[in-house]
């Protein structure tokens, strides 16, 4: 491919002889030999037990960065991954590296304006708001003991139960003062149903069986529950009126005409995110159609390790290694990185058209202005600047996500 340059560097000569030298002094510090304090056999001797082979990796190390950087400036290209190393020959007097260095594929950028595509506009139903209304009003509910009346759906009853199979208590089956909210569907078909219209302090009960999808040793067979009633409360929602939307932080609201205004204004701006989302998705993909690009698979699988280094920091921060994981789902490194491959050539695809985007359009930042955004990026995350850049890395970082992000912009107003 046109994007892919094998290099040989050769190092012979004095940096050579230094390199082994230096390999030798450092080896020769933890080495043993007849007739010679640790750390003190010359090096003609130190060679002749040890072989000079034994030296060969460590004075790689040495030169590694010099040959990487005379790759480079003989490539004339700006490596997008971690260049591949191939040692093809090494002796005592030269090492000769080939390093395979990968630069970013040639993108041939098609039609990303006038796409042809139709960003929806969003509306809000009476049942929608109707709907949101309550689940402000449930989150909102206080709980409080029923005092008499009996289980209704929608109560939270708090109940001792056992059950018995075959006779037996069932194990794990057993529970004191649980509070189960009747219609969660927490217990078994059957179950909360049973405890409908019963009252405090009454005993019941409830002959049941388990489901054919339960546990292999349990599905199908018949249970016993006996269930005793200790409390029972009941959701207590607020009544819609000036003291309700202040709690909601709507201090200027006075009528419910006004509050059922504000909360369709917050399902239609909701409703717009998503649609505008979708529609940035179906620009990117249309776009991304209209591009010519061949991609290394090499650049594929570089994103698929970067991809599966952010999954592993999620599972780490859940408490869960990547290999338990892998264990527990039977989902093996190999079949973890073939999964994940569609979705790495899509951004990388996508980060590409972006890149070229923003080239065709001449997007650019002057210096106060990407000084002036990763200030306001560690205000936004309450961190200092310095702190910012460290975890970025630096302003050009900064830089290219600004450009990325006008580019997604261009992309949005011209469709």
């Amino acid at each position: 491919m046109k994007n892919v340059k094998t290099i040989e560097i050769k190092i012979e000569g004095e940096t050579w002889e230094k390199a082994l030298d230096k390999a030798y002094k450092k080896k020769n510090r933890d080495v043993k030999i007849e007739g010679f304090r640790k750390g003190m056999a010359p090096k003609e001797i130190f060679i002749k037990k040890m072989g000079i082979e034994s030296l060969y990796m460590d004075a790689v190390d040495t030169v590694m960065d010099e040959a990487y950087k005379k790759a480079l400036d003989e490539a004339k290209i700006m490596p997008v991954i971690e260049p591949t190393l191939d040692i093809k020959a090494i002796n005592e007097k030269e090492v000769v590296f080939a390093f395979t260095i990968i630069a970013k594929p040639e993108v041939e950028l098609g039609e990303y304006k006038k796409l042809g595509l139709k960003r929806e506009k969003a509306k809000a139903t009476k049942e929608e708001i109707k709907l949101e209304i309550e689940k402000l009003q449930n989150q909102l509910a206080e709980i409080s003991p029923k005092e008499k009346g009996k289980i209704e759906k929608g109560n939270t009853a708090v109940i001792d139960f056992e059950g018995f199979v075959d006779g037996k208590s069932l194990e794990g089956g057993k529970g004191e003062n649980y509070p189960l909210e009747i219609g969660s569907n927490t217990f078994i078909p059957g179950f909360e149903d049973g405890l409908i219209g019963m009252e405090i302090g009454e005993v019941k009960e409830l002959n049941l069986k388990f489901p054919e999808d339960y546990v292999a040793d349990l599905k199908g067979k018949d249970v016993l529950f006996k269930v005793t009633v200790k409390e029972i409360k009941e959701r207590i929602v607020p009544e819609i009126n000036e003291d309700f939307y202040k709690d909601l932080g709507y201090e200027d609201i006075k009528t419910e005409e006004e509050f059922e205004h504000e909360v369709e204004a917050v399902i239609i701006e909701r409703k717009q995110a998503e649609i505008d989302d979708k529609f940035l998705d179906e620009c990117l993909e249309a776009a991304t159609k209209n591009m010519k690009v061949t991609i290394n698979p090499e650049i594929i699988d570089d994103e698929v390790h970067r991809m599966i280094h952010q999954f592993e920091e999620q599972l780490r921060m859940q408490g869960i290694k990547l290999d338990d994981y892998a264990r527990i789902t039977g989902m093996s490194h190999e079949k973890l990185h073939e999964q994940m491959e569609p979705e790495a050539l899509k951004r990388v695809k996508y980060r590409y058209l972006l890149e070229a985007i923003a080239d065709k359009e001449n997007v650019q930042f002057t210096e106060e202005e990407v000084k002036a955004k990763a200030e306001e990026m560690a205000n936004n995350y309450g961190i200092s600047v310095d702190e910012l850049l460290k975890a970025y890395g630096s302003y050009d970082i900064v830089k290219y996500d600004m450009k990325m992000h006008r580019a997604l912009e261009i992309l949005k107003e011209n469709n």
